[in-house]
C-alpha cells in the first residue's frame, strides 16, 4: 500500500513539474525588430504596474497593461541604440525584472540592464574582439593609512608583451566606487571595441574608489580607519582622495605597470564627483596630465555647502598654471538637462575670461549613466592622439 501511495506521489510530481517546463517562457525584454522594447512581468497579485527606465529624460513610470489574468506587458519605442537601465513598480514596490538576470549596480542602486543593437549599443557590448584584462589590485595608501583596491583594465597583449602604455585614470561619482565604471559604465567593453577598430591607442585604464573613508567597494570602511573628517559630502570636500591619487595612486600603477611615465602619456577624466577631484587635481598639479575631461561637473563654488571657503584668487592663480602647463586637451561635457547645468556655465564663463582653451560638449540628457558612457566613448579617441 506505501509503494502505492509513493508510486502515485511521484507520479503527481512528475506531471506537476511537466507542466511547470510546459508553461510559456515570459520573456522581458523583448527587442522587437524596430528596436521598440516590451516589457513583460507575471504580477497576478498587483493592482498597479509600471515600468521606469532611463530612456525617459523626465523618468516618468509607464504603466503596463493586464493582458490576462496574471501577465502586465507595455511596449516602449522604438529607442535608440545605446544602453539603458530599468526597473518595475509594482502596486508601490520597486523591483527588478525576473526574467532578465543582466543587472548593473552603482552604489546602492541595482538596475536591469537593455542593450539596444547599433552604433552605441554595440561599443557597450561584449563583441568578438581582442579583450584586455580587468584586474582587482590592492595596493597601501600611506595618504589614507590604509590598503586600498582599484580596478586595472590592461589592453589585449599586454600580459604577453614589452611594449609601455600611456594611462587614463578615471573617476566614478558620489555614491559610487571602484566597480561602478566596469558594472555600469561598461568600460572594458568600451575600451576593447575602440581599440579594436583603430579609434583608441591602447592604454592601461586605473579605476580608483574616490571615497576616502571605504577602501573598496560596496563602500567597506574598516573599524579602524584613521582619515578624519571624510566622509559623505564632506569626504568629497576633504581633498584626501585627490592628495592620495597623485602620492600614492600614480606611482604604484609607475612602479607596477609597464607605462610611459610622463604627462604627455597621462589622461584623467571623471563624472559629477569625479569630474570635480578631475578639476582638484589637476588645478593644484598642473603639470602632472596633459589630458583632462570634466563630465557633468561644473564650478564648484556655486552648488558646495561651504562656498564661502572658496578662493577665486587662488583657483584663477593655479588656472593660469594650468594654461602655461599647455594640457594637450581639456575637455567639458554636461547634459542639458543636468541639474548642475548652470555649474557648468559658469566654469565655461569663468574659463573664457582667462582665455583658457577647452572643448565643450553638451548632450540632450541630464545626470545619469548614459551620458558617462557616452562621453567615454568620445573621450578615449582624444586620448593620446
Amino acid at each position: 500500500m506505501f509503494k502505492l501511495f509513493f508510486t502515485c506521489c511521484l507520479l503527481i510530481l512528475s506531471l506537476c513539474l511537466q507542466a511547470q517546463n510546459n508553461a510559456p517562457r515570459i520573456i522581458s525584454p523583448d527587442i522587437q525588430p524596430d528596436n521598440s522594447v516590451i516589457f513583460r512581468i507575471k504580477a497576478p497579485g498587483a493592482s498597479s504596474v509600471k515600468v521606469i527606465g532611463t530612456w525617459a529624460a523626465d523618468f516618468k513610470p509607464v504603466p503596463m497593461v493586464k493582458k490576462d489574468s496574471s501577465i502586465y506587458e507595455v511596449k516602449i519605442g522604438p529607442l535608440a541604440s545605446d544602453m539603458y537601465e530599468y526597473r518595475f513598480i509594482l502596486d508601490s514596490t520597486m523591483m527588478l525584472d525576473p526574467n532578465n538576470n543582466a543587472v548593473t549596480r552603482d552604489g546602492s542602486i541595482v538596475e536591469n540592464r537593455l542593450l539596444i543593437p547599433g552604433k552605441l549599443g554595440d561599443l557597450f557590448a561584449a563583441q568578438n574582439v581582442p579583450h584586455g584584462n580587468v584586474t582587482a589590485v590592492w595596493y597601501n595608501s600611506p595618504t589614507l593609512g590604509t590598503q586600498r583596491r582599484m580596478h586595472i583594465y590592461t589592453p589585449p597583449g599586454y600580459e604577453q608583451g614589452k611594449d609601455k602604455y600611456p594611462v587614463v585614470y578615471l573617476l566614478h561619482g558620489g555614491g559610487g566606487d571602484e566597480e561602478g565604471w566596469i558594472n555600469r559604465g561598461r568600460a572594458n567593453y568600451i575600451f576593447d571595441n575602440l581599440i579594436a577598430s583603430k579609434q583608441a591607442v591602447p592604454m592601461i585604464v586605473v579605476i580608483t574608489n574616490g571615497n576616502p573613508d571605504a577602501v573598496a567597494a560596496p563602500l567597506d570602511r574598516p573599524l579602524n580607519m584613521p582619515v578624519k573628517d571624510a566622509t559623505g559630502i564632506g569626504g568629497m570636500a576633504s581633498l584626501k582622495f585627490e592628495e592620495s591619487l597623485v602620492k600614492d595612486v600614480v606611482p604604484y600603477i609607475e612602479k607596477n605597470y609597464r607605462v610611459i611615465a610622463d604627462a604627455d602619456h597621462r589622461a584623467l577624466t571623471g563624472f559629477s564627483m569625479g569630474g570635480y577631484q578631475t578639476q582638484n587635481i589637476t588645478n593644484a598639479n598642473p603639470g602632472m596630465f596633459k589630458y583632462i575631461g570634466v563630465m557633468s561637473m561644473g564650478l564648484f563654488s556655486s552648488f558646495r555647502n561651504n562656498s564661502a571657503n572658496y578662493n577665486k584668487e587662488k583657483h584663477i592663480a593655479q588656472l593660469k598654471a594650468l594654461m602655461a602647463a599647455k594640457p594637450k586637451y581639456y575637455w567639458i561635457g554636461i547634459g542639458k538637462d543636468d541639474f548642475l547645468f548652470e555649474t557648468v556655465t559658469k566654469l565655461r564663463s569663468l574659463y573664457d575670461e582667462l582665455g583658457f582653451k577647452y572643448t565643450y560638449r553638451e548632450s540632450e540628457g541630464s545626470h545619469t549613466w548614459k551620458e558617462w558612457r557616452l562621453y567615454l566613448t568620445e573621450l578615449a579617441p582624444k586620448f593620446f592622439k
